[in-house]
């Protein structure tokens, strides 16, 4: 059976939030002012009350670490995966993503973090295909800016709704496994939404849906 099935990266793979581990490890290493780090958890704190838009926060992030080079991100990241996210990933979602794969789906990461960190996971999982964001990159820094729109809320589903059509695959062939109401435009364009610890929001409106929702600690 050929299919496709689509995992969302922070709270879905991961037990944590790659953004805040990228945040903590870069002050750690001096690449981050303490400044902005508890900027960072402020903005986070007014996020979690709905006060503070989370496409702001991955913005602002961005910014901060164009003042770091290409090269000093990458090391970063090397250490973040390793490190950091790698242990985080969730055993059960290991056990989905091969259950897919010996069923023949494609398995795809579709996050809103960046390729960096995204792309390092993928091939740690083994996994076929990475849609995220990608930063652009100046003179060997990054810009602050991503190629092409940060991977999220709509913009996630137009990248899916692309990955589909270039390989022929269609809503119906696709699966999302995803934690939050942000990831709402693609649970509910897909054919079979899979709802991971899902948040307040998202919770209730999967129950409406009759959604699939786990509830893994």
């Amino acid at each position: 059976m050929r299919y496709v099935a689509f995992f969302d990266l922070d709270h879905t793979i991961l037990k944590t939030n790659s953004g805040e581990a990228l945040i903590r490890r870069a002050h750690k290493n001096g690449l981050l002012s303490l400044r902005k780090l508890l900027m960072a958890y402020i903005l986070a704190a007014l996020y979690k009350l709905h006060i503070f838009d989370p496409l702001n926060i991955i913005e602002k992030i961005s910014g901060w670490l164009a003042e770091a080079s290409v090269s000093e991100i990458e090391k970063l990241c090397d250490e973040i995966v390793e490190k950091d996210l790698i242990p985080a990933i969730r055993p059960e979602i290991i056990s989905e993503i091969r259950m897919h794969k010996e069923q023949g789906a494609q398995v795809v990461i579709l996050s809103s973090a960046m390729a960096s960190i995204c792309l390092r996971l993928a091939k740690h999982l083994e996994m076929h295909s990475v849609i995220c964001s990608e930063p652009e990159v100046v003179n060997q820094h990054y810009s602050g800016r991503p190629e092409n729109g940060f991977c999220f809320r709509d913009e996630k589903l137009n990248r899916m709704n692309q990955y589909l059509q270039l390989n022929h695959f269609t809503l119906h062939d696709a699966w999302y496994y995803a934690d939050s109401i942000d990831d709402l435009p693609v649970l509910q364009s897909v054919g079979h939404a899979v709802c991971v610890n899902p948040d307040k929001q998202l919770k209730k409106i999967a129950r409406k849906q009759n959604w699939v929702i786990h509830t893994w600690d």
